[in-house]
């Protein structure tokens, strides 16, 4: 069973109580989820809340003089996960590097351009 973990602001902000979330299968247990979470990046799993989100209505209509209706998405299975103390999911540290690393050459862009400005002030005086 394949489980993915969500990228989104809440679960950045779970991750102060060592909590994880996961889109897991929609017919997957709690205790299936828990296993698999664990096989798959090597952590041992505390606790877990399990909940299903209802699909969307969508409408649809089958040609121009059809009656519209109505048909729905896919439910969505999410896992709260609890991690044991000490124990992490690299996935989202990785992620966060990446941003560190644009942060980085920004400031770095951000520094030569002040440069540049400060070394034609300097020739400006220079020149009067």
């Amino acid at each position: 069973m394949e489980v993915y973990p969500r990228a989104t602001e809440k679960s950045y902000l779970e991750q102060a109580k060592r909590t994880y979330i996961f889109l897991v299968p929609a017919d997957a247990s709690k205790q299936a989820a828990k296993q698999a979470i664990e096989e798959q990046f090597n952590v041992t799993v505390t606790s877990i809340r399990v909940l299903t989100r209802k699909g969307k209505a969508t409408r649809f209509s089958k040609g121009k003089h059809a009656y519209p209706g109505t048909t729905y998405r896919r439910d969505k299975k999410y896992a709260y996960v609890t991690l044991k103390e000490g124990d992490k999911i690299k996935i989202f540290e990785e992620e966060e590097k990446k941003e560190d690393k644009k942060a980085d050459k920004k400031a770095e862009k951000d520094a030569k351009k002040s440069a540049k400005a400060a070394a034609k002030a300097a020739e400006k005086k220079g020149d009067k």
